[in-house]
């Protein structure tokens, strides 16, 4: 989902992260949230002139639905390269908080590895970016990341590693990135 330009009260307390800074805080019942941003079952809120990040299994706060798991975590995977265009796919379900496009799309995404385990299973090895190094969020995208990828059947084991070598660019974006965000 884009942009819903929608202001709900909030129903309950909620834990958010500031943005960009990822400061966790409470934000009160009854509080005003504009929601900036619905996007890979995670929300972005601006609050008092402030923006957060709420996580999906908190969608209840803000009057939504919590959502199940993604397709993806529900089919098992039958070979190795299945696996890894589901690996693909998880990742393109995470997305910047403040940026509207998925995170492989934004060229945060350096390498993807499966390892095969023993007695079975996988373990996902990630190295990412951030779009500047300074970001505050980047502990929380790979949570994100590391989390979307333990809900697939067959990743027994994830782990995101944050890399600043390269810098990211904006010419790491793709095409669909570029012209999405007007760049082009």
């Amino acid at each position: 989902m884009h942009p819903s330009n929608e202001s709900v009260a909030l129903c309950r307390d909620v834990n958010a992260s500031v943005i960009p800074s990822g400061t966790h805080v409470t934000l009160q019942k009854g509080e005003v949230a504009h929601i900036a941003q619905a996007l890979g079952g995670s929300y972005t809120v601006i609050v008092n002139g402030n923006m957060f990040r709420i996580e999906g299994k908190d969608a209840d706060a803000l009057g939504r639905e919590v959502g199940g798991l993604p397709e993806a975590c529900v089919k098992k995977a039958a070979t190795r390269e299945e696996l890894e265009a589901q690996v693909w796919s998880q990742l393109k379900t995470c997305y910047d908080p403040e940026i509207p496009v998925n995170i492989v799309d934004l060229g945060l995404i350096y390498d993807c590895h499966l390892s095969e385990l023993s007695p079975g299973g996988y373990k996902a090895e990630i190295k990412m970016t951030l779009t500047a190094p300074g970001c505050g969020m980047g502990p929380t995208l790979k949570a994100d990341v590391e989390n979307k990828l333990l809900c697939l059947d067959g990743v027994a084991e994830a782990h995101a590693d944050l890399v600043w070598d390269p810098p990211w660019s904006r010419e790491m974006m793709s095409e669909a990135a570029r012209l999405e965000l007007g760049m082009m």
